[in-house]
């Protein structure tokens, strides 16, 4: 069984993962603790790290299965194939989570160059440096196909 990225409607994360789960479907949507601030309150939510991804395990003969959720809208597809996230990126992005300090460090490098990340859940793993604005990094991750953006 493969991990395969779905697209989702937006702000339809949770609910697709919930549903998907219900229907026997092996289902991982990585959540990040928010503050948000109103001119009156602050409080924390839970939102998805990735808006509009969710990741589902499953065979390939399966894969129309999860039409049947409403929400999703379709696969990740990468060469005109759906996109395969291997084991090891969902672990990574889980182990990223579950870090207490989130450290980055970018020096001498530039805008576009490819580099191998030295520490933390993503050690090892090639990634291209897009920019950095304030206190967030954003990273490319070719392997999944998608930006990620880590704050210092």
């Amino acid at each position: 069984m493969n991990w395969y990225a779905i697209y989702t409607k937006p702000r339809n994360e949770k609910k697709v993962a919930e549903n998907l789960a219900s229907i026997g479907v092996e289902v991982y949507c990585p959540m990040i603790s928010v503050v948000k601030q109103w001119s009156d309150r602050k409080k924390t939510t839970l939102q998805p790290l990735l808006n509009s991804y969710v990741f589902v395990r499953l065979d390939e003969k399966d894969r129309p299965k999860v039409f049947d959720v409403p929400g999703v809208v379709r696969f990740l597809f990468w060469l005109g194939k759906p996109a395969i996230v291997r084991d090891i990126e969902i672990v990574a992005i889980k182990e990223l989570l579950q870090e207490k300090y989130k450290e980055v460090l970018v020096s001498g490098i530039q805008a576009g160059q490819k580099f191998i990340v030295e520490s933390g859940a993503f050690k090892g793993k090639e990634a291209i440096f897009k920019e950095q604005k304030g206190s967030k990094i954003i990273l490319v991750l070719e392997s999944l196909g998608m930006t990620l953006i880590l704050e210092k």
